[in-house]
């Protein structure tokens, strides 16, 4: 049967938003030098392409945090998110505390003195600034936890890139019952597999990294330490059975560039390997059995470690 993948890394910078596209006939895959993204409607449209079954990852959010999803009234994420088209004060960021509130979580504009998580969750009603992350978010033992999904300061922030997705293509496309598929809300990836349709599943480089079985020794803003993964990223592909096309060789050998964009072609090629690895069954379609998880907060593709912060079920209030 032949498949479509890619991994879209996305940015609220029309210049750092490139994605791999990878098609596969039978078990190989053939792999393309990651290339830019006008928008992600677009990319959307070409991966459907002609029936194909497709799936896109993405590099950002897709889900709330429980505590958060605990005062909303729709049924889970994919219908809160269906909600949002249309509604531009859901979509701002806000620039003081005054005005953040369940229909407005985005925080902050700006860095401001005095300006803390904890106020930012007591401002959502949420019981500690812990609580704005997801279980997924959550520190393991192998890595640092990630930023909460409405947090929109610093490098390390995901929130912006996520209110743009959400607001621009992934909102209105499920209000306008497009033939799109949540990984992990609607089960299990390979059965999002089908003809004419795109599963969409949230799937982090540096996660893929780890994923991968793979150490980048230094900074991926460093061409030079960039250089160093050509020959341990050949070998990942020939693992997973990926060929990569004459232009994706060209670009590993050359450390994806020596502009800035070469850390996002990277992180690219990155995420597309790790969801070819899920897809093909390298790696565990991993689920946890939480409802939180199941029906709002979601999942990050391929992880299988449980972060260390404690499991608070979905129908229990903080203490």
């Amino acid at each position: 049967m032949r498949r479509r993948a890619a991994h879209a890394d996305w940015s609220v910078s029309p210049a750092k938003r490139w994605a791999c596209v990878a098609e596969a006939d039978g078990r190989e895959w053939r792999m393309e030098a990651p290339c830019p993204v006008p928008d992600l409607a677009t990319l959307a449209e070409a991966l459907r392409g002609d029936g194909a079954p497709a799936v896109l990852g993405l590099d950002l959010p897709l889900g709330v945090p429980r505590h958060y999803a605990r005062q909303r009234p729709e049924a889970g994420f994919v219908e809160f998110l269906r909600r949002r088209a249309g509604d531009p004060r859901f979509f701002l960021v806000n620039d003081t505390l005054g005005t953040v509130g369940l229909e407005a979580p985005f925080y902050p504009m700006r860095g401001l003195k005095g300006m803390t998580r904890a106020s930012h969750a007591a401002a959502l009603g949420l019981p500690g600034a812990e609580a704005l992350h997801r279980w997924c978010d959550a520190a393991t033992a192998t890595r640092p936890a990630g930023a909460p999904p409405f947090w929109t300061l610093g490098a390390n922030q995901s929130g912006k890139a996520g209110l743009s997705a959400w607001r621009d293509w992934l909102a209105p496309s499920l209000a306008q019952e497009a033939p799109i598929d949540l990984w992990p809300y609607a089960g299990p990836l390979q059965g999002l597999l089908r003809p004419g349709r795109l599963a969409v599943a949230e799937v982090y480089p540096a996660e893929a990294l780890r994923q991968l079985g793979l150490r980048l020794r230094g900074s991926k803003r460093d061409r030079a330490a960039r250089l160093t993964l050509a020959e341990p990223l050949r070998e990942a592909m020939a693992r997973l059975r990926v060929a990569p096309s004459a232009a994706l060789k060209a670009a590993l050998l050359d450390g994806f560039g020596a502009d800035a964009a070469g850390e996002d072609r990277l992180d690219c090629t990155l995420g597309l390997l790790a969801l070819i690895a899920v897809l093909d069954g390298h790696r565990a379609d991993f689920i946890p059995e939480d409802e939180a998880v199941r029906r709002w907060e979601g999942w990050v593709l391929g992880q299988a470690e449980l972060p260390r912060m404690a499991l608070q079920p979905l129908g229990e209030e903080a203490t």
